[in-house]
C-alpha cells in the first residue's frame, strides 16, 4: 500500500509539473520609456526601423511615430488627412527590412495603399480595385476592409476570398502579380457573404521559403503553402485555451446594411499571426495565449506574455536580436525557442 501510495503521488506531482509546463510565461526584457507608451491613443503595431528607431502605427490617431531611443517624444511622420501622404481611417501597417513601411486606408470608403520611408516621406501607393467598401470595425470583429496586410519590400500580400482566391500578390504599382490558395469548404457556400468572412485571414510569407495562412475566423486552422503556391499542409488550431471560444463559435450570422449593402457580423477567433526568422508561426489567440507552431505544423510552444498585467497580443515584430515586439504597449520579450 505505502508503494502504491508513493508511485500515486510521484505520478501526482509529474503529472502537476506536465501541466503546469503546458503554458510558458515570459516576461518583458523592455519597452517604451512610460511616457512614450502613454502617448499613443491606439498603438496598433511597433516595429523596428533599420536604423533601430521605433516606427508606431496609431490606428485611433490616424498617424505614424517614430521614436529614436533616447528622445524625450515621438516624432508624428504621416499625419491625417485624405490627401496622397496622408493617411484617413486606416486599418493595417507593415515594414520591410530595407526600413520602408506601407499603411493601408480609406478614404472616401474607397481602400488604398500607400508606401513611405523610414522617415515618413511619401513613395507614391494605389487604389484598390473594384468597389468601395466601407471600413468596419467593432472591437474584435473584423465586418470589412483591408484588415491585413503583408508587405515584402517588393510585393504587398492581401487576404481577398471575394475574388476567389485566399492570397492576392500586388506589384508596388498596384498590378496583380498572381493568386494561390483555394477557399476552405465552410457549409455556408449559399451566403456568400458569410462564406467569403469564414475565408479571410492572415497571408505571411516565411522566411525560410513559402507562406503561412492563417483563418481569422470560423473553425481555426492554418494552412502552409510552397513558394510556387502550392498546398504543403493543413493544420488545425487546437487547445485547451481555444476550446471556450469554439464552444461558443456561432452557427448564424446577423447581417449588419452599411450604405446599401449588407454584411455579416462574423466574430474573430484569431487575433494576430507572424513568423519569426526561424519559420515558426505565432498566433495569438483571443484568449491571452499564444501558440508557435514549427515548420513542420507541430505545436511547439502555448506561450502568455507578461509585462505590466498579461498581455494578449494585437501584433509581433520579430528583431534581429532574437527579441519580439508586441503590441499593446510594445513590449520587448525574448523569442528564442
Amino acid at each position: 500500500m505505502l508503494v502504491r501510495a508513493l508511485i500515486a503521488a510521484l505520478l501526482a506531482v509529474t503529472l502537476a509539473r506536465v501541466l503546469a509546463a503546458e503554458v510558458e510565461e515570459r516576461r518583458s526584457v523592455g519597452s517604451l520609456p512610460a511616457h512614450v507608451g502613454g502617448a499613443f491613443e491606439e498603438m496598433a503595431a511597433c516595429h523596428l526601423s533599420a536604423s533601430g528607431d521605433y516606427l508606431i502605427f496609431d490606428r485611433r490617431a490616424h498617424a505614424v511615430y517614430r521614436f529614436a531611443p533616447g528622445a524625450n517624444a515621438p516624432a508624428k511622420i504621416v499625419q491625417i488627412g485624405s490627401e496622397s501622404g496622408r493617411i484617413l481611417r486606416p486599418s493595417a501597417f507593415d515594414s520591410a527590412p530595407g526600413g520602408t513601411f506601407v499603411v493601408a486606408d480609406a478614404p472616401a470608403n474607397q481602400q488604398r495603399i500607400q508606401f513611405f520611408t523610414d522617415a515618413g516621406s511619401s513613395m507614391g501607393g494605389f487604389t484598390m480595385p473594384g468597389r468601395s467598401v466601407p471600413q468596419i470595425t467593432l472591437g474584435d470583429l473584423v465586418l470589412s476592409g483591408v484588415g491585413s496586410l503583408k508587405y515584402t519590400g517588393t510585393s504587398i500580400l492581401l487576404s481577398q476570398p471575394e475574388i476567389g482566391a485566399l492570397v492576392t500578390e500586388y506589384e508596388l504599382n498596384g498590378a496583380t502579380r498572381r493568386t494561390f490558395g483555394d477557399l476552405r469548404a465552410t457549409g455556408q457556400e449559399k451566403d456568400p457573404a458569410v462564406h467569403t468572412a469564414l475565408n479571410v485571414g492572415w497571408a505571411l510569407p516565411n522566411p525560410k521559403g513559402g507562406y503561412y495562412f492563417v483563418f481569422l475566423s470560423g473553425i481555426p486552422m492554418f494552412r502552409k503553402y510552397d513558394a510556387a503556391g502550392k498546398l504543403v499542409f493543413e493544420r488545425h488550431i487546437e487547445g485547451t485555451e481555444i476550446d471556450p471560444y469554439l464552444d461558443r463559435m456561432p452557427t448564424t450570422w446577423p447581417h449588419r446594411t452599411v450604405s446599401g449593402s449588407e454584411y455579416p457580423i462574423v466574430p474573430a477567433m484569431i487575433r494576430t499571426a507572424a513568423v519569426d526568422q526561424e519559420g515558426n508561426l505565432w498566433i495569438s489567440l483571443m484568449a491571452p495565449f499564444t501558440y508557435v507552431y514549427d515548420g513542420t505544423g507541430d505545436k511547439r510552444r502555448t506561450i502568455q506574455f507578461r509585462a505590466a498585467g498579461i498581455i494578449t497580443p494585437s501584433s509581433f515584430f520579430f528583431t534581429k536580436d532574437r527579441r519580439v515586439l508586441v503590441t499593446p504597449g510594445c513590449y520587448a520579450f525574448d523569442a528564442q525557442l
